[in-house]
């Protein structure tokens, strides 16, 4: 089994955790109705996704 020769120092470990952060997610918006959403996913507001209707949204 490996083992570390030496002590990792504590910028190092914290380095490593860096990448491990929060990010906040990226939203695109709707080329139809212009609401901002997830990539990948069908607009909730019009029913869109990649130019075609997909969900057949209501109106309240």
């Amino acid at each position: 089994m490996a083992v570390p020769k030496r002590r990792q120092s504590k910028s190092r470990s914290k380095m490593r955790r860096g990448a491990t952060r929060w990010r906040a997610p990226i939203l695109k918006s709707c080329p139809e109705c212009g609401t901002r959403i997830p990539s990948h996913i069908a607009c909730p507001s019009c029913g869109y996704y990649r130019s075609r209707q997909v969900l057949t949204v209501e109106a309240l």
